[in-house]
């Protein structure tokens, strides 16, 4: 054997040896955070799956019924009601959010540091806020004789039962979850703005690009990882929404604000029979939705590397 294919051979079993040494010192970093998934996440999904398949009764032995709840969720009216509620809200709540907080972010992008730093903190205070106020706040502000319905008197218009109108009270609703939303979504775009080269602003500039243009054609482009991020998160978030409806309309008027969350906070405190069986395989369908929606928006939204990575 020639000296080059000696050394060839201990340059390969060397490389062998470190790439084996990086993936055991990478196992053992995961390590820790794979168990504590496997004990509170993995564990509790595969043991809720399990449960489901029974009649659960705080009075008698559980009996095995399979998928039998399944089947009484799925052809429930309720539950799929509550669904349509759920994506309705959505749909008014994250891409609004979205185009607000770009609009925005690109406006404080513009401005000198200190104005900046000043307006960065007052459109954080929101988020700061619990859900809990905001929906007592928002209440409030939707009273016959309530902010809402002042603004409507200035400019001539008759006043709204808003949170008692069936057609107005989604809408009312996600007012306040834009209110304490659009922040830190302005601020995770802002941040996403910053990284984006003024280089290519630049040029654009000098070819005569407009705003829009600008916007359409550099920065949603460059931005596309960080809308997966706000759209997985905000859609998934807006049909969980439970606190909003379930503090200003308790659901109603007659169902119209009763989220998928809170449909199914409804069935397990209702008191009728197996109430617990049947949320809990409402709750897994749910989450099946969910994981679907996250794996809808991935294809839709094709990830792509930093540009200068």
């Amino acid at each position: 054997m020639t000296q080059n294919s000696l050394g060839a051979t201990f340059s390969s079993v060397t490389k062998k040896s470190t790439y084996r040494r990086d993936n055991k010192i990478a196992y053992l970093m995961i390590l820790p955070m794979s168990i504590l998934l496997s004990i509170f996440v993995i564990w509790p999904l595969i043991y809720a799956i399990y449960l489901s398949t029974f009649k659960l009764s705080f009075y008698k032995p559980a009996t095995f019924v399979g998928l039998q709840f399944y089947r009484d969720v799925l052809t429930s009216k309720n539950f799929w009601d509550s669904m349509g509620i759920g994506f309705y809200f959505a749909f008014l709540v994250v891409p609004l959010g979205l185009i607000i907080a770009l609009l925005l972010a690109s406006f404080i992008k513009t401005l000198g540091k200190g104005l900046s730093a000043l307006m960065k903190t007052i459109i954080y205070i929101p988020t700061t806020i619990s859900t809990l106020i905001a929906s007592v706040l928002f209440v409030f502000v939707y009273q016959q004789d309530g902010l809402a319905n002042w603004m409507l008197k200035i400019l001539s218009l008759a006043p709204r039962a808003w949170l008692n109108d069936p057609n107005l009270v989604l809408p009312a609703i996600a007012v306040p979850a834009l209110w304490l939303g659009f922040g830190i979504t302005t601020l995770i775009l802002l941040s996403g703005l910053l990284d984006i080269p003024e280089s290519y602003y630049e040029s654009a500039q000098l070819d005569g690009a407009n705003f829009f243009q600008k916007t359409w054609f550099i920065t949603i482009p460059l931005l596309k990882n960080v809308f997966l991020y706000l759209s997985v998160v905000g859609f998934t978030g807006a049909i969980q929404m439970i606190d909003l409806p379930l503090v200003m309309t308790q659901g109603g008027p007659v169902g119209t604000s009763t989220t998928p969350n809170l449909f199914i906070y409804n069935t397990f405190t209702d008191g009728s029979p197996y109430s617990t069986s049947f949320s809990l395989a409402a709750a897994l369908l749910l989450f099946f939705v969910l994981g679907s929606i996250t794996f809808a928006l991935f294809k839709l939204i094709n990830s792509d590397k930093a540009v200068d990575g």
